[in-house]
This record gives C-alpha cells, sequence and structure tokens, in this order.
C-alpha cells in the first residue's frame, strides 16, 4: 500500500513539473530577451567604470596644469617683485642725481619709461595668469565634484550588495553545511546550491528541503525588487541517461534554472522581469570532475544577483 501511494506521489510530482512546449519556448524567448538585457546592463556597468577612469585621469591631467599654473604665477610675481624694487632703486637714484646732473637726470628718465613698460607688462601678464589659474580651479572643482559623485554612487552600490548577501546569509542560515554557500565578487552577490539540496539524480523536481531554501532567498529578493536576477543550472561532465524527455546535461541544466525561476515567481513581490532562467551545462566547472567530490560541486544551481545602474547611467548623461 505504501509502494503505491509513493508512486502516485511521484507520478502527480512529475506531472506538476512538466513545462508544456509552449511555456518552455516562452521561457527560452524571454531568457534570450533577458541575457541580452543582462549582457546591455554588463556594458554599461564597464562603461561606467571606464566613464570613473577617465573622469579621475582627466583630474589628474587638471590639477597638474592647475599646479603648473601656480608655478607660472608665483615666478611672475617674484619677477614683478623684483622689477619693483629695481623700478624703486632707479627712482631713488633718479632723485638723487637730479640734483648734480641734468644728463643722468635723462638716462635715468628713460629707464625709468622702460622698467615702467616692463612693469605694465608684468602686471598684464599676471592677470592674465591669475585669471586662467581661476578658470583651472574651477573646472578642478567641477570635475572633483563629479568624481566624487560616481565614487559616491558606486559605494552606496557596493554597501547595498553588501547588505543584501548579509539578509540572504541571514535567512539561509539553516541550510549551511548543506551545499549552500552565499559571496560577494565583482559588485555582485552569487548564491550557490549544490544540487544535493534541491534535486534528485537526473531530476529537475525541486524537494522539500530545497523548495524551503528558495523560498526563504525569493523573500530576501522581494524586498530587493532593483536587484536583476540571473539563475544558472550547472551539470557535471556525466552524460544524461534520463527516459529520453532531455536531449542532455544542457536541457536538464536549463529545466532545472527554470523549476528555480518558478519558485520564485509565487513570491508576488519579485518582478518576473528580473529574472533570468539560463542553462550551463557541464561547461562552467568550478571544481574538477576527476573525484566525486568534485563533480558533486560543480552539480549546482547559481543565483547571480547584479545591481541595476540606472542611477549611474543618468549621471553620466547629465555631465
Amino acid at each position: 500500500m505504501m509502494k503505491k501511494v509513493l508512486l502516485a506521489v511521484l507520478t502527480l510530482t512529475f506531472l506538476v513539473s512538466c513545462v508544456s512546449p509552449k511555456v518552455y519556448k516562452e521561457l527560452e524567448d524571454k531568457y534570450a530577451d533577458l541575457k541580452e538585457e543582462n549582457r546591455r546592463l554588463s556594458s554599461e556597468n564597464d562603461a561606467l567604470l571606464s566613464a570613473k577612469n577617465a573622469a579621475e585621469n582627466e583630474l589628474k591631467q587638471i590639477q597638474k596644469a592647475y599646479d603648473e599654473a601656480v608655478q607660472e604665477r608665483d615666478k611672475i610675481q617674484s619677477d614683478y617683485n623684483a622689477m619693483k624694487s629695481n623700478y624703486d632703486n632707479l627712482k631713488n637714484s633718479y632723485d638723487a642725481l637730479e640734483k648734480n646732473s641734468s644728463s643722468a637726470i635723462a638716462r635715468n628718465s628713460k629707464k625709468n619709461r622702460e622698467l615702467l613698460a616692463q612693469l605694465e607688462a608684468k602686471e598684464q601678464a599676471l592677470a592674465s595668469e591669475n585669471a586662467r589659474l581661476a578658470r583651472l580651479k574651477k573646472e578642478l572643482e567641477d570635475r572633483s565634484n563629479r568624481v566624487a559623485e560616481l565614487e559616491s554612487v558606486i559605494a552606496a552600490k557596493d554597501a547595498a550588495m553588501t547588505q543584501l548577501k548579509n539578509a540572504i546569509s541571514r535567512a539561509l542560515t539553516d541550510f549551511e553545511g548543506k551545499g549552500l554557500t552565499v559571496e560577494q565578487r565583482d559588485g555582485k552577490v552569487y548564491v550557490s546550491m549544490e544540487n544535493k539540496l534541491l534535486f534528485s539524480s537526473g531530476s529537475w523536481a525541486v524537494g522539500t528541503e530545497g523548495r524551503r531554501a528558495v523560498q526563504q532567498l525569493g523573500s530576501v529578493l522581494g524586498d530587493n525588487p532593483d536587484i536583476a536576477v540571473l539563475i544558472e543550472g550547472h551539470t557535471d561532465n556525466v552524460p544524461y541517461k534520463g527516459n529520453g524527455q532531455l536531449s542532455g546535461n544542457w536541457d536538464l541544466s536549463t529545466k532545472r534554472a527554470t523549476a528555480i525561476v518558478n519558485i520564485l515567481r509565487e513570491n508576488a513581490a519579485i518582478n518576473p522581469e528580473n529574472l533570468t532562467a539560463a542553462g550551463r551545462g557541464e561547461f562552467a566547472p568550478i571544481a574538477s570532475n576527476d573525484s566525486a567530490t568534485g563533480k558533486a560541486k560543480n552539480r549546482r544551481i547559481e543565483v547571480i544577483l547584479t545591481p541595476k545602474l540606472d542611477e549611474l547611467s543618468k549621471l553620466l548623461n547629465e555631465n
């Protein structure tokens, strides 16, 4: 009797897990669109980082020009002070010689006129350098402010991802040591779940414990609507030998990723537009397939969480 009940439950689970060709095709089309969106967001992220680096280089160049302008201004000021001192000395000499020699007065008068002309030229050059220095200072301040804005937004995104990673770690504490890890790398959060937590061998039906883990992950994602969620299915290199419903490991990994998406979609707080299901087959291993331990690590679901970069894009467009 127990065998019949178990058989009936397994049959029902199998029927519920099957995806019709139409739904599967729609999911594949949606995956392609979302994958393109993910690629575009990644490109925008790279462009934003490049813009930040360019802005920092430009800031360094402006700082160098500013420093050179300050040196030039100081040199002109020094020349001006020296000439003024020379002029004052000559004027004093002129006053002294005026009483004794008309010819000396004439010579000093000529020198005075020359020095006055040079002094006026230096004053004009000094005024011009001061004006250029003010322009460079304003440009330096503008560039510094822009770099600070970009760094502030990037830091805020990193801090938000750190908070998200910590929230996920807290939500999934019950599954520590059961093939689940949470990491933060390159501005993204990676949640990796080995198949022993989620699926039976050759199956894409999520077990009770695995469903609970995915649902708890979904409760955190529902509170973070600005996060793009990529679910990747991975297998080891052992060829799939199922009942013919699947074409191979790649197909199996895709169905497993889609199964996770379907559980997340049960949470109404998660925007389906943020979800992408992808199958990677055996082509992205994280361990050697030469051992049973390595194969177990390669059979996994990876949930990759990426912040949206709309705010950074807006900053770049405004500047």
